[in-house]
């Protein structure tokens, strides 16, 4: 008997995408599950220490996989997002982890 594994990265469609620098729109990507390295890490960004809010900006640069054809996303691209394209993402991230972001930051980033 063959059990399947559950899945770890997740496809996502953002309702307006990035724009990068040569004007090219990403709304297509992946996002994979988060790990307690991944909950953790952001807590000793100095950013995050000076602002905790931004713990979730850096949590999805860490578990978005893909986002188009940028690749991995940094914090600077997440938080260039429209608030639209914020909120499905963290909408997301609280689906597939079962959880809201670390911090009690669901809502805010």
């Amino acid at each position: 008997m063959s059990l399947s594994a559950a899945p770890r990265e997740f496809a996502f469609t953002l309702p307006h995408g990035y724009t990068d620098p040569a004007g090219v729109t990403h709304r297509e990507g992946v996002m994979r599950l988060a790990t307690e390295n991944d909950e953790l890490t952001p807590r000793v960004d100095p950013r995050v220490r000076e602002n905790p809010s931004y713990l979730g900006v850096v949590l999805l640069s860490l578990v978005i996989t893909r986002l188009g054809t940028a690749g991995q996303p940094s914090p600077t691209v997440i938080e260039s997002l429209f608030p639209a394209d914020l909120a499905h993402l963290q909408k997301m991230y609280r689906e597939i982890n079962g959880a809201e972001l670390p911090g009690g930051l669901p809502d805010s980033v």
